[in-house]
């Protein structure tokens, strides 16, 4: 099989899994009060420090969840609850993942206000664009970083600098696709959502970043954890997987990155002579996506005909309804045939020119 669904889950790579097994040595639970609880208590102290310091944040912003669906649960609803006295206007951009825009419609029965931000032609958000639909209520931006089914980088950085103009306005970026692909700093977002498995680490792992600033309502709760704001058994094998990944992922994030640019311009190169094919990707999309449409067939159709040849490409995000137009496609290109024949090809510094050529020889033979 040739794998082109990195932006779903990536394979975990074997420095990973050893540090894993080895943390699983110290398997007494970290909130005993004796030597082996304490011992495990250090070392996950010692490794949130050194996960902080990778990312740029202070220890204690760091709350560990369960996976990025808990996370964006955790900063919508947690915002949404603790600050509800200032306001219940929320603006959000049409490029969220469903695990923003669910917990977002929850909320809406219980009387927030939710407002979508269009994008522009290329997929972007503008600071203009949100400053121009802030209320005196509004009391959380929702803008993600980089989209999971066109890799669209927003200018998150820019956003929350003017967003710094509006003090009871927080700010909060999924920023699960574009931590240790491209260039990207958490100095002006008020809460952040980091994910294990994108990263070559293990699923169930996630990171919140909630700067000291920030309160939250949590939602779950019991015991001691290492956060207030998180009940349960902090879990030190995967707390030590996660930094593993997320270390071994920004070192090489550069080498990576210039080996996948290279593959994403001979897929476009190749794309791009096809009359019958529209590129989806814009100028603002990350190198590890290729997102296009084949005018002539339904996006679900031609993922199982791939499959059948032996190649794992994906028609939109994999929690999304199938049979569904991709609505993140339709946001950007308001164009209904277009999100519904359109297919994502997510790359890594794992695949190879080879296997670009093989998926070039089947849609050849189908288009």
């Amino acid at each position: 099989m040739i794998y082109f669904d990195y932006a779903a889950a990536s394979l975990v790579r074997k420095e990973v899994l050893d540090s894993f097994i080895m943390a699983c040595q110290d398997f007494a639970n970290p909130n005993s009060n004796h030597i082996l609880g304490r011992k495990a208590n250090e070392k996950i102290q010692d490794t949130t420090k050194k996960i902080a310091d990778l990312l740029g944040v202070l220890p204690d912003e760091i709350i560990y969840t369960s996976g990025s669906t808990e996370s964006n649960n955790l900063a919508v609803k947690g915002i949404l609850e603790r600050y509800k006295n200032f306001g219940k206007h929320i603006l959000v951009s049409s490029l969220e993942h469903s695990s923003i825009l669910s917990p977002l419609t929850y909320m809406s029965e219980k009387g927030f206000e939710i407002e979508v931000i269009p994008v522009n032609e290329e997929g972007i958000i503008t600071p203009l664009e949100i400053e121009k639909r802030l209320r005196p209520d509004t009391i959380l931006v929702s803008v993600t970083a980089m989209d999971s089914e066109l890799g669209i980088i927003e200018p998150i950085d820019e956003i929350g600098k003017m967003l710094k103009k509006y003090p009871h306005t927080y700010f909060h970026t999924d920023a699960t696709q574009i931590i240790g692909k491209e260039p990207f700093s958490l100095v002006n977002v008020d809460l952040a959502t980091i994910s294990a498995h994108k990263l070559s680490g293990l699923d169930g792992t996630s990171i919140l970043i909630k700067k000291e600033n920030v309160e939250l309502v949590p939602l779950l709760h019991g015991g001691r954890s290492t956060t207030n704001y998180r009940s349960g058994t902090p879990i030190l094998p995967n707390i030590v997987a996660f930094h593993t990944a997320l270390k071994l992922a920004l070192e090489e994030q550069s080498k990576h990155h210039s080996y996948v640019l290279e593959l994403q311009t001979y897929l476009l190169d190749y794309l791009k002579q096809k009359k019958d094919i529209i590129i989806n990707s814009t100028s603002r999309s990350s190198v590890y996506f290729v997102n296009f449409s084949v005018l002539k067939m339904n996006a679900n159709n031609l993922v199982s005909l791939l499959e059948e040849k032996g190649i794992i490409v994906s028609a939109k995000t994999s929690c999304c309804p199938l049979n569904t137009p991709s609505k993140l496609v339709y946001a950007l290109t308001k164009n209904k045939r277009l999100a519904s024949s359109s297919i994502r090809v997510s790359l890594s510094y794992l695949t190879t020119k080879e296997e670009l050529d093989k998926l070039i020889t089947v849609l050849e033979s189908v288009i």
